[in-house]
């Protein structure tokens, strides 16, 4: 009898209420009997590949915006997005998988024009803090990672991490043995210092002493995938127009010029590339120091020579461009004070 009668299908706001009864299930409980919680876990599976399909719809139908809007709605009602991703660690990598997707749809839904995600994180922060040290579990890293870079596309998100001591935690992370934890901690914080122009900007301006001396020690790194993405992603701040007033005060230090000038020796192809593209900075800054232009003037020779061999099988115009220009700048630079003996002399 009870096969003759099919059980009404959930709507999505049911579906979010049931994922909220079946989450408390997924870690183990020695309250709860085993079988009774391997029931529920597997019933909580389908409830996250249910809302997926809402989200994404399937091969037969297209998502629908109402049902989106409502399950974005009681999702974001509660403690629902906490709970589930506090339950990531006790979920298989497919169900984890599923729960990457499902967030980031949810975090990019609109409801009546107001991004409900970021109200939640806003007064939610405590989802962000779950996040962070998250990133460093080798088996966790990629799904939290995923999950962290879309709470990021939110200002108050991002605004949250660069003002508290998590953001320190990145300096280590990058730098991790494990090369799936280094690199999905690269791409996150290049999220989070490209995305939001004025926070960045603000923050970098209110931090520039302590956070740029922690970045050179990615750029000195003797990990030279640590080395090429930092060096890339200092490449995007500093010509990034909103960070002006930090390009220049980044090209007016001589522990920044030594630094550069020894990546532009690199071994590696692409980060000499990302490395010139920081140093024509430095010789197109017409406020040079003293100490700049004496430690240029000293090396003028060896930089125009090295210059002149210095290309690239895809090099373009601009590049050619850029070039001649920094060879012009060093070729004119005249000294005001005794020059410096030579490069080496300053450690490099």
């Amino acid at each position: 009898m009870k096969g003759l009668f099919k059980s009404k299908p959930r709507t999505p706001a049911d579906l979010v209420r049931h994922l909220r009864h079946l989450l408390p299930y997924a870690a183990p409980n020695s309250a709860i009997r085993t079988t009774k919680r391997l029931e529920k876990v597997c019933e909580l599976r389908k409830v996250i590949l249910e809302m997926r399909t809402v989200l994404y719809g399937d091969e037969r139908l297209e998502p629908a915006e109402e049902a989106c809007v409502k399950l974005t709605q009681e999702f974001f009602k509660e403690d629902t997005c906490y709970m589930l991703i506090a339950s990531l660690p006790h979920l298989d990598p497919g169900t984890r998988q599923d729960v990457t997707h499902v967030i980031a749809n949810l975090q990019r839904q609109r409801v009546n024009g107001r991004y409900l995600a970021s109200e939640y994180l806003e007064s939610n922060t405590a989802v962000l803090a779950m996040l962070l040290p998250g990133c460093e579990n080798s088996e966790l890293a990629i799904s939290y990672g995923a999950i962290l870079r879309d709470c990021i596309r939110h200002q108050v998100a991002a605004k949250y991490i660069l003002e508290s001591d998590h953001i320190k935690l990145f300096f280590r992370y990058i730098q991790d043995s494990s090369f799936d934890i280094a690199s999905d901690a690269a791409a996150t914080f290049t999220e989070l210092l490209t995305r939001h122009k004025s926070t960045v900007a603000e923050y970098l301006s209110e931090n520039y002493d302590w956070f740029f001396r922690e970045y050179n020690s990615l750029l000195e790194s003797s990990n030279y995938i640590t080395r090429r993405n930092a060096v890339r992603l200092l490449r995007a701040i500093l010509l990034d127009r909103s960070n002006t007033s930090v390009m220049v005060r980044y090209v007016c230090s001589l522990d920044n010029l030594r630094i550069v000038m020894n990546l532009l020796r690199d071994s590696n192809k692409t980060i000499q590339l990302e490395a010139f593209h920081v140093f024509k900075l430095f010789a197109a800054n017409q406020r040079k120091p003293q100490e700049i232009v004496k430690v240029l003037v000293a090396n003028r020779s060896k930089l125009i020579r090295f210059f002149s061999d210095f290309s690239f099988e895809k090099a373009d115009e601009q590049f050619e461009s850029d070039k001649a220009e920094v060879v012009r700048e060093i070729a004119t630079l005249e000294l005001t004070g005794p020059p410096c003996s030579s490069f080496k002399e300053i450690s490099c």
